[in-house]
């Protein structure tokens, strides 16, 4: 008798493995069905040529090879107002059917306490495929300027490039003055750091307020073979270990309430280059997304590709962005509050 038992609940448990496995062939054979001969639009939320715009092609030129269907993937532009408009269009405008993505920039995060008027969406109900890089960013004053360490940036005005409200050109150095008692003076206007940087090597400006470590040392090596510039700080929400000698502005805090502040402000920097989807993906197409962003971002040809374009990627799956986006969506309004008014312009 317990044979039988024994001998029915292996056919049964053999029976179950086998029905799962026609129902997941099932819906993947509906996935291929539906992207089989599409082009899937990949919106970046930047202007063309920049850091974004180079790591959304890296990943379009790669990414269609592993969802079913192997549509093809275009990328579009749709710069403004730091991925806000960008954000915008997904959620209200953009086909909710898994044919749309975008990849948005990170000051995106916390829109609702710095521009609630402008943001038309509700940030934890994008559907969050992945991640291309967790940044740093680093303080740099061009070698001919009086700016040799990070304690000279409170004794006269340091001038540095901003590229737009809500971008890291403009919203580091304001938190900086803030929090630290720096004096960065922001001259907004450029169109992104090729324009700035060109402006510090004519000493238009001081230096840069903000600019990517994975970006500078893989775009500009010269800069820091030829002792070109001087890195003063940096920010990201771990001390970098290729970077031991300079200063962390997050150890610089040491009043707790501002230490909240500028991790909030440094967890952004976490996802820093955020993929989502608009709300209401069917989730058998959300996880085909998922899953090839993955297998893309691990495949050899990609790898070799990033090398060979001198992009440093550091790709983050959607279900570690989930827990990014919780931070910001939990975030108390006092907290965000105070963010805002830690970032925001006070000329």
């Amino acid at each position: 008798m317990s044979r039988r038992i024994e001998t029915s609940s292996t056919f049964l448990a053999a029976a179950f493995m086998a029905l799962s496995a026609l129902e997941c062939s099932a819906q993947v054979d509906q996935v291929a069905q539906f992207y089989e001969g599409k082009t899937i639009s990949f919106i970046v939320g930047a202007a063309n040529g920049g850091g974004y715009d180079a790591q959304a092609r890296l990943l379009a030129s790669h990414i269609g090879r592993f969802l079913p269907g192997a549509p093809h993937v275009v990328v579009q532009n749709m710069p403004g107002a730091g991925s806000l408009q960008a954000a915008n269009f997904l959620y209200n405008l953009a086909p909710k059917d898994g044919s749309t993505i975008a990849l948005l920039q990170r000051g995106i995060l916390s829109t609702r306490f710095v521009n609630p008027e402008g943001a038309r969406f509700d940030l934890g109900k994008f559907n969050w495929i992945g991640n291309m890089s967790t940044e740093a960013g680093v303080v740099l004053a061009w070698h001919s300027t009086p700016f040799n360490t990070f304690e000279d940036l409170k004794k006269q005005e340091f001038l540095v490039g901003g590229t737009g409200p809500m971008i890291d050109t403009e919203t580091t150095p304001y938190i900086l003055n803030a929090l630290l008692g720096t004096r960065f003076k922001v001259i907004t206007g450029y169109k992104g750091t090729g324009d700035t940087s060109l402006a510090m090597e004519r000493g238009e400006l001081h230096g840069m307020g903000d600019w990517s470590w994975s970006n500078v040392k893989t775009r500009r090596p010269d800069y820091f073979r030829d002792n070109k510039v001087r890195i003063l700080a940096q920010m990201s929400a771990e001390k970098l270990p290729d970077l031991p000698d300079v200063p962390s502005a997050r150890d610089m805090v040491t009043n707790a309430d501002d230490r909240q502040v500028l991790d909030l402000f440094l967890a952004q920097k976490t996802a820093a280059r955020p993929i989502a989807a608009p709300p209401g993906v069917p989730t058998d197409r959300l996880k085909a997304l998922r899953d090839a962003f993955e297998r893309a971002t691990e495949d050899p040809l990609f790898k070799a590709d990033a090398v060979r374009q001198k992009l440093e990627v550091e790709p983050m799956p959607g279900a570690q962005v989930d827990k990014v986006i919780d931070l910001f969506t939990r975030a108390p309004d006092s907290l965000g509050k105070r963010l805002n008014a830690a970032i925001s312009p006070k000329e």
